[in-house]
C-alpha cells in the first residue's frame, strides 16, 4: 500500500470519527461507540481496509492508555479525591477480584461447555473485563457534563483511573497459568500484585515531582515544546516503571496526578494539550478494534457476550460495589445502584483482549470477540443511558454552568506565579432582576469585570454598562469563595460550585517546598480532613 493512500485513509477516519461524535454528542450517543462504528464501517467486512496486525495494535493500545491514564490524573484535584480515598481504593481493587470471579464463576456453569473454555480461561476472560474503564468513563462524565452530588464523579473517576493495575495483574497471572498447563501459583501471584502496586506508587510519586522539577528547570524557548516534553515524561515513567517490576498504568496514573497538583509553566497548554491527545487515543483504539474486528466472526459469539455482558451489569458489577462500600454508610442505595451501573467497559478490556490474543493463549480469538461484544453492550446500555439514570436516582444536578473556569469566550491565561485568576461568567435574566447595569451585580472586593462578550463583539465594560442575558463576563478575582457566594445569591440554581471552594485548590502555591515538605503536605491533603 503505497503510503499517500494510507495517509489518506487514515485522515478521512479521523475526520469521519471526529464529525459523527459531534452528531452523537447531540443524539446522546458516546463518542466512543461511534469511533467503534467508524473502524468496523471502514474495516475487511466494510469497505474492506484490512488490518490484522495484532503487535501494532498492542502497541497503538498501550501508549494510547498511557496518554489516557496520565491526562486524567493531570486534571484531578487531589482535594476531590481525598474525601473519597477510602471507597475509591477499596472499589480499585476488592472490587474488581469480586468481580472477575463472580462473573467467571457464572460464565462457567452457564456458558463453559458453548464457547469451550474451562474455568481457567473463564477467569482470564472475566479478568480482562473486570475493571472499570478509564477511558470510558472520563470521556462520558467529562462530555455530557453530568454533575453528580456526593462525591460520586471524583469516586469513579479514583476508581476508574486507578483500578487498572489490578485487572492487570490478574490478566497476566491467569495468562502465565494457561501457558504453564494450569498450575497456580497463588501465593506467588499475591506477592506480584503487592510489589506492582507498591513499585508503582512510589515510582508515580517520585517521577512525577521530578518531571514537575525538570520542566520548571530547563529552558526551552519554543513554549509549544514543553507539553511535548510532559507526554514524553510520561512514556518514560511507563517505561521506567516497567523495568523496575511496577504496574506502569498505575504509575502513569500517579504521576498525572502529581504533575496535575503541582505548579509548572506553561500548565494550561499543556492540560490542553494533553485533553487532545486523550481524545485522539480513545479515537485510535476504538478505531483500532474495529478495524480488527471482522462482524461476520462475530455471529458465533453474539448471543453469549451478551449474556456475560448482562451478567456484568446486573449481577457482578453490583454484588462487587455492595460489598467494597459495607464499611461506608455515607453512600446511600441510590448512589451505590448509580455506582453499579456505571460499571463501562471499554479500551482497557480491549487492550487486554489484545494481550490475551497477542500472547496466544487457548481460545485468545474467541475471547477477543466476547470482549469486543460486551464492549460494545456496555457502551449502548449504560453509557446512552447515564444522564437518565443519574436523573432518576437523583443523584445529579443541573448542567447549567455560571462560571467556567476554562474560560470557553476568553482565551486569557495569567502565569501561575500571579496570585489571581480569571473566570468566565454567564448572564442569565435571574441575575439581572436586580438591575441590569454591571454595578448592581455588586461583585465582591478583589473582584474585577475587566470584559464583555456580547454575541461576537468584545468590549471593556463600566459600572453603568447594561448588561444582557447570555452576555459572557470575564471577572478577575482574588476571592473566588466571594465571587460564588455572590452569583449564588444572583442565581441560586445555576451556581455549579454551590457557594463554597477551596481557596487552596484554586490559586498555586507561592513557596518552592522540598521533597520531604511535600511527601508531608500530600500525606496530610490523602488523610487528613481538615487539610486545606
Amino acid at each position: 500500500m503505497h503510503i499517500e493512500f494510507s495517509m489518506l485513509i487514515l485522515s478521512v477516519l479521523f475526520f469521519t470519527a471526529i464529525i459523527a461524535s459531534k452528531a452523537g454528542s447531540r443524539l446522546g450517543v458516546p463518542a466512543l461507540l461511534l469511533f467503534l462504528a467508524v473502524g468496523m464501517l471502514f474495516g475487511s467486512d466494510g469497505l474492506g481496509v484490512h488490518f490484522d496486525n495484532i503487535q501494532i495494535a498492542q502497541i497503538i493500545g498501550t501508549a494510547a492508555l498511557c496518554a489516557i491514564l496520565f491526562s486524567g490524573g493531570l486534571d484531578t484535584k487531589i482535594a476531590d479525591i481525598r474525601p473519597v480515598l477510602g471507597p475509591g481504593v477499596i472499589l480499585a481493587t476488592l472490587g474488581v477480584v469480586v468481580t472477575a470471579i463472580v462473573t467467571a464463576l457464572i460464565i462457567h456453569l452457564l456458558l463453559g461447555r458453548h464457547i469451550g473454555i474451562g474455568l481457567l480461561g473463564c477467569l482470564l476472560l472475566a479478568s480482562t473485563m473486570s475493571s472499570t474503564d478509564s477511558a470510558s468513563v472520563f470521556s462520558i462524565l467529562r462530555g455530557k457534563g453530568l454533575r453528580l452530588k456526593h462525591n460520586l464523579r471524583p469516586t469513579l473517576e479514583l476508581e476508574s483511573g486507578a483500578n487498572d493495575p489490578m485487572a492487570y495483574v490478574l490478566t497476566v497471572t491467569f495468562i502465565s497459568l494457561m501457558l504453564q498447563g494450569g498450575e497456580a501459583h497463588y501465593v506467588q501471584a499475591i506477592g506480584l500484585l503487592l510489589v506492582q502496586l507498591t513499585v508503582g506508587v512510589l515510582a508515580g510519586f517520585v517521577l512525577g515531582e521530578a518531571m514537575v522539577w525538570f520542566v520548571n528547570k530547563i529552558r526551552i524557548d519554543n513554549a509549544a515544546l514543553h507539553p511535548v516534553l510532559m507526554l514524553s515524561g510520561c512514556f518514560f515513567v511507563f517505561a521506567a516503571t516497567h523495568y523496575l517490576k511496577g504496574n506502569s498504568y498505575l504509575a502513569v496514573y500517579i504521576a498525572g496526578l502529581v504533575v496535575g497538583n503541582r505548579r509548572f509553566v506553561h500548565k494550561r497548554s499543556t492540560r490542553n494539550f494533553f485533553e487532545g491527545v486523550s481524545w485522539i487515543a480513545q479515537l485510535g483504539i476504538f478505531l483500532t478494534l474495529g478495524l480488527l474486528v471482522n462482524p461476520s466472526e462475530l455471529r458465533t459469539v453474539l448471543v453469549p457476550g451478551v449474556i456475560i455482558s448482562m451478567v456484568m451489569i446486573f449481577i457482578s458489577r453490583p454484588l462487587s460495589v455492595f460489598l467494597s462500600l459495607l464499611p461506608f454508610p455515607r453512600y446511600t442505595l441510590n448512589d451505590r445502584m448509580f455506582l453499579s451501573w456505571v460499571g463501562l467497559r471499554g479500551a482497557v478490556p480491549v487492550i487486554f483482549a489484545i494481550l490475551c490474543r497477542a500472547s496466544n493463549v487457548p481460545h485468545g480469538e474467541v475471547m477477543f470477540n466476547i470482549v469486543f461484544v460486551c464492549t460494545l453492550s456496555s457502551l449502548v446500555l449504560q453509557g446512552t443511558t447515564l444522564p437518565l439514570i443519574a436523573r432518576w436516582l437523583g443523584v445529579s444536578e443541573r448542567p447549567e454552568r455560571t462560571v467556567r473556569r476554562d474560560n470557553e469566550n476568553f482565551d486569557i491565561d495569567f502565569p501561575e506565579e500571579i496570585h489571581s485568576a480569571t473566570y468566565e461568567i454567564a448572564i442569565t435574566p435571574v441575575m439581572l432582576r436586580g438591575g441590569s447595569r454591571l454595578m448592581d451585580l455588586r461583585l465582591p472586593r478583589q473582584t474585577l469585570a475587566i470584559m464583555v462578550k456580547r454575541g461576537d463583539n468584545y468590549f471593556v465594560p463600566t459600572g453603568t454598562t447594561l448588561l444582557h442575558a447570555g452576555d459572557k463576563l470575564m471577572a478577575l478575582t482574588d476571592n473566588l469563595n466571594e465571587l460564588c457566594n455572590t452569583l449564588n445569591r444572583l442565581d441560586p440554581g445555576n451556581n455549579p460550585m454551590g457557594g463554597a471552594v477551596n481557596p487552596s485548590s484554586s490559586f498555586p502555591e507561592r513557596n518552592r517546598p522540598t521533597l520531604k515538605s511535600r511527601l508531608s503536605g500530600w500525606l496530610k491533603l490523602l488523610f487528613d480532613d481538615d487539610a486545606e
